[in-house]
């Protein structure tokens, strides 16, 4: 098992126990509070957000700097364009 440091992130959104479409929802409208070049941290434990999140992403053009995977959770590292 590799050990990885995640970065300190500017903001959080909570997603656990939600299903799609929810997750995408709520990143929606947490972005929309962000500045550009926060970086914010997304929790979720739906599968569908490892396709979802970086769809989201490049869609409205945010980076994906780091996604990790528990067996408990998904993290997503996204800095705000």
């Amino acid at each position: 098992m590799t050990d990885i440091t995640l970065p300190e992130a500017d903001a959080e959104l909570e997603t656990s126990g939600l299903y799609c479409p929810e997750p995408i929802m709520m990143l929606h409208n947490k972005v929309r509070e962000l500045a550009s070049g926060d970086l914010l941290r997304v929790v979720a434990t739906d599968p569908a957000t490892t396709r979802d999140v970086p769809k989201f992403c490049a869609f409205l053009g945010h980076t994906l700097e780091l996604s990790h995977e528990t067996p408990e959770q998904f993290l997503y590292y996204i800095r705000i364009s």
